[in-house]
């Protein structure tokens, strides 16, 4: 499907839609007062009813709909035992009205109401959640949708939300401390011996295979640790697989799908099987079109798609996590009831040294679990590969005499996944990836261009450097190599144009949110480069935004919006001054 910024209608039609937008917006939702309640809520994702947070009762909560330039009140009264909150994730609003506890505003005490009050400035796809503790996690999140004064510059028929999140029956308390006690606690995939004896009969260089698990041994760290919580239900719109959220359509619709990734720890891929999505919106900023088969969805980041679905039958709505230890999955079709195909979930991927950037070789990697000493214990290595390989040419031998064990092992090996479908919500499929499917073109950040130029185009005064390092083992997440509570803010000026410099030094993702400005990722794009909210930064990977200091003068956060690596220490302030307190 090609699509430009007018779409398949004719050219006038976009700018009559346009005119009337105004007119066309729906009455109701737009009064420019809400009233919400934090309260515990009774919820039961997979069956068993556990405690939660709600937002007026609902998991998620509801969907908050504004108009661009509008005054918004929304009075939000606390009923839980503790603190509580509310961030707008990615809107530009003043700092006391940000929702930052110890940040920008106290919070919202027991039994305490406080009232948010400010103009909108942007229109888009947004979100909203508690930044108190681990709330979020309990299942204070939801949507926030904001129409454009003159209308969006793409043409559809009907939209709807997908709100991707993940659940698990423990609190999240206790899911912290256990990850305090074990960093491991939750990957119930790590490798074992059998699989180290399948690798070195099947693979086609045995010491390249043992130097490669030596190395991963040295650092501590696993190859299979892609997500620090694997034990999740995932849910849309709060629904789990089973349970089937459902859109209708008329076929030859054109749909605005508004994803958001409001999980607290999980990446999704997300696509629709046979379909093409047409992005048209990141972190609510219009981009130019892109046409993809799928999108990874850092956490918190949102993308708006336009699709198109032919045919009168049910289209499968496909998120799995980048673990692949589960799935959340909705349907559209043209009549309730209906489910389409559902994909098997494709074979685990496993990290390898070029996953983490080139820091194989152990530069600038002082700041990952297990790290201290390294240098010499790596240096070492070679010496001890050099007497590798009498080893090894002697394991041919054994190696012979491995078939018949491994053919007994590979029977209860078909076992297991019986066994581990007990164990939580993983599907049958998990471990094969045999469909024959041709490569899904994914989404790149290299891709994206930004609609609207940005305005300004000056080259930044200086640069701040942004480590992004930790301990694993420990389970310290830190910035710059300190913890929140460590740490001194970082210092901007109203008017100045900054570039920051992300270095992930850990072997996880870490997808980081400045609060109050936008960061235009520089992806080579120049005045195109998209504006963002989130920016994920890669294992081993340096990533650089070009930000314009145009946030109220203040105090604002800047996170990991990982949830666990946030409350661990992955949290910094940044304070902006006015042009003339600087001098």
């Amino acid at each position: 499907m090609n699509v430009t910024t007018t779409s398949r209608y004719q050219p006038g039609m976009l700018a009559l839609v346009c005119i009337l937008w105004p007119l066309l917006l729906p009455t109701s939702g737009f009064a420019g007062s809400y009233d919400l309640t934090i309260d515990t809520a009774k919820t039961s994702p997979g069956g068993s009813t556990v405690k939660g947070a709600a937002f007026n009762g609902t998991i998620p909560g509801p969907v908050l709909r504004f108009r661009e330039g509008e005054e918004v009140t929304i009075a939000v009264t606390n009923r839980l035992e503790e603190d509580s909150s509310i961030h707008w994730h990615g809107l530009l609003v003043p700092p006391d009205m940000d929702g930052v506890p110890g940040v920008s505003y106290p919070g919202i005490s027991p039994g305490e109401q406080f009232v948010y009050h400010f103009k909108t400035r942007q229109s888009g796809t947004y979100w909203y959640h508690s930044h108190s503790g681990l709330q979020e996690q309990s299942g204070l999140y939801a949507p926030l949708l904001i129409d454009p004064v003159d209308g969006p510059p793409f043409a559809y028929d009907r939209e709807y939300v997908i709100t991707l999140s993940d659940w698990i029956n423990t609190a999240p308390s206790r899911v912290m401390a256990n990850l305090k006690k074990r960093s491991s606690y939750y990957n119930w995939n790590q490798l074992t011996v059998g699989d180290l004896v399948r690798e070195l009969r099947d693979g086609p260089d045995r010491k390249a295979i043992i130097k490669e698990r030596l190395a991963w041994g040295k650092m501590r760290m696993d190859q299979t640790d892609l997500s620090d919580v694997s034990h999740y239900m995932f849910l849309i719109n709060g629904k789990t697989a089973t349970e089937n959220w459902t859109g209708l359509f008329k076929p030859g619709e054109r749909i605005r799908l508004r994803l958001i990734n409001g999980a607290a720890m999980t990446y999704f891929d997300v696509r629709i099987p046979g379909v093409k999505m047409t992005v048209v919106q990141t972190d609510g900023q219009n981009v130019n079109p892109v046409e993809v088969d799928e999108l990874r969805m850092s956490v918190a980041e949102t993308y708006d798609v336009l699709v198109e679905l032919p045919e009168d039958k049910a289209y499968t709505l496909f998120a799995e996590a980048k673990d692949r230890s589960g799935y959340a999955r909705g349907t559209l079709s043209t009549r309730t009831g209906e489910g389409g195909a559902v994909p098997a979930l494709r074979k685990r991927p496993r990290l390898t040294m070029a996953d983490m950037g080139g820091m194989h070789n152990m530069k600038g990697m002082k700041g990952m679990k297990g790290m201290k000493g390294m240098d010499h214990e790596m240096s070492g290595m070679d010496h001890e590969m050099s007497g590798m390989d009498h080893e090894m040419s002697g394991m041919d031998h054994e190696m012979s005499g491995m078939d018949h064990e491994m053919s007994g092992m590979d029977h209860e090996m078909s076992g297991m996944g019986h066994e581990m479908s007990g164990m939580g919500h993983e599907m049958p499929g998990m471990d094969h990836d045999k469909s024959g499917m041709p490569p899904l073109h994914r989404l790149n950040y290299s891709e994206l261009s930004a609609l609207e130029k940005n305005r300004d185009s000056r080259t930044p005064s200086r640069e701040i450097l942004v480590r992004l390092t930790g301990n694993m083992e420990r389970y310290i997440w830190t910035i710059n190599g300190k913890k929140y509570s460590q740490a001194e803010p970082i210092r901007l000026v109203q008017g100045e144009r900054v570039r920051l410099k992300f270095v992930n030094e850990t072997m996880m993702n870490h997808p980081m949110h400045l609060h109050g400005m936008w960061m235009e990722m520089d992806n080579g794009k120049g005045v195109d480069n998209p504006r963002k909210s989130v920016i994920n930064v890669a294992p081993g990977q340096t990533m650089y935004a070009n930000v314009t200091v145009d946030a109220p003068v203040g105090k604002w956060a800047m996170h990991c919006h990982l949830l666990y690596h946030m409350a661990s220490g992955m949290f910094t302030t940044v304070l902006v001054k006015a042009a003339e307190e600087s001098r």
